[in-house]
């Protein structure tokens, strides 16, 4: 392989929340697969071009220039078949972030905020901690495989009067990418009843074979008119520790909002490394990219036969459909969501996601994060066997 996936790289002692969190709260000896940031190297067109910035040796307030839109109009032209313009661009620190903004922007104290749970937990965080009311549309589990309920998603938007949706595509944690007829009867009960939008579409390039992923904004005009995009290279290149993410706003009514709220809470400046990673990766990095995926979709190849043939359907994977997230199902264990955490942290010594901490319907699952070298995820399963096999 040109790229060395399988490298184990020590991650201890270098300011990592993965690892040296995971060791003061739980010991040398447990195994972090739990935080969203992958064990591999990010491209090496984005260690060179950082070098080639240090090097430079100032590092002032930032701004980026007409090369750096066109590299990002490039990517998503070619990667995403969606069209951007330079005034929709809004770069902030982060996603989370841009949701708390664009809660604060266009929304009031109060209005009520639609998720689908189980879903990425600060999105649940986000609205309660600007003030706003939390409405749960619950996907359903249909033996393994997650639906929408719209009738339940219009229901509760009439019932409380909903003025925003938060949309995780691919989503987080359940893995779907959601198919067009599933995001247009999405997008079209929100025009019909006056719901802005914002899509949180940061794994949006991690979609396996047969998928594709849809920029919701991008499927119709008028959805572009009601919808915050939220992307980011953090994830695609493994950049979290480089804050910025590059936030798509048509509609300029809803973009000069925005952009006051970004000033007025001084969150309007990005580092110039992150700004010089960004434009690098989306330069240079799509044959990593490539790689990296291949890679992936065997990690999960890997989950999926050891647990049917070693497990016996004890805990069954979630297939997912995009993210390089495992959503394992254990309630056949018939342990309580404490109980489970403390089997996986406790015998097996491994940290993952607890399944409830993503909201409802998630009691009895755990979220892996698979973005490792595959030796590392065989310890985990073995592990994880030896672990079930002592209960």
């Amino acid at each position: 392989m040109k790229y060395d996936f399988d490298q184990v790289i020590d991650r201890r002692n270098t300011m990592s929340i993965k690892y040296d969190s995971s060791i003061y709260r739980q010991g040398e000896d447990v195994l972090p697969l739990w935080v969203a940031d992958m064990d591999f190297k990010a491209p090496p067109c984005v260690t060179e071009a950082l070098e080639s910035r240090s090097r430079h040796g100032i590092f002032g307030y930032s701004e980026v220039g007409a090369p750096y839109f066109a590299v990002l109009k490039r990517w998503f032209k070619r990667r995403h078949d969606w069209h951007i313009e330079p005034e929709w661009l809004v770069k902030t620190p982060g996603i989370v972030s841009a949701i708390h903004i664009a809660l604060l922007a266009l929304t009031d104290p109060g209005d009520a905020v639609i998720i689908q749970q189980p879903v990425y937990y600060p999105f649940a965080s986000a609205v309660q901690q600007t003030e706003r009311q939390l409405v749960v549309n619950e996907l359903v589990n249909d033996t393994g495989y997650y639906r929408i309920d719209f009738d339940d998603f219009e229901k509760k938007i009439l019932q409380h009067q909903v003025k925003m949706f938060i949309l995780c595509n691919p989503h987080n944690p359940v893995g779907r990418v959601w198919r067009r007829h599933e995001l247009i009867r999405l997008g079209d009960i929100c025009l019909k009843h006056g719901v802005l939008i914002i899509a949180d579409e940061i794994h949006q390039d991690f979609v396996f074979q047969g998928q594709k992923h849809l920029v919701f904004a991008g499927l119709k005009p008028a959805y572009e008119d009601i919808t915050v995009t939220c992307t980011s290279p953090s994830k695609t290149f493994n950049l979290a520790g480089l804050p910025l993410s590059n936030i798509f706003i048509a509609n300029p009514r809803l973009c000069k909002k925005f952009k006051h709220v970004c000033a007025r809470i001084g969150q309007n400046h990005v580092g110039v490394m992150g700004i010089v990673a960004c434009q690098a990766a989306y330069e240079g990095g799509e044959e990593w990219l490539e790689a990296l995926l291949g890679y992936l979709a065997a990690n999960i190849a890997f989950i999926r036969e050891f647990l049917e043939q070693n497990l016996g359907g004890s805990i069954k994977l979630t297939e997912p459909e995009g993210t390089y997230l495992a959503w394992l199902d254990f309630r056949a264990l018939g342990l309580s969501a404490q109980e489970l955490d403390n089997m996986l942290k406790g015998r097996a010594r491994l940290w993952l996601n607890r399944g409830d901490m993503f909201g409802a319907g998630g009691d009895g699952f755990a979220r892996l994060n698979a973005a490792c070298p595959r030796s590392v995820l065989e310890e985990a399963m073995r592990r994880l066997e030896n672990a079930v096999g002592k209960r």
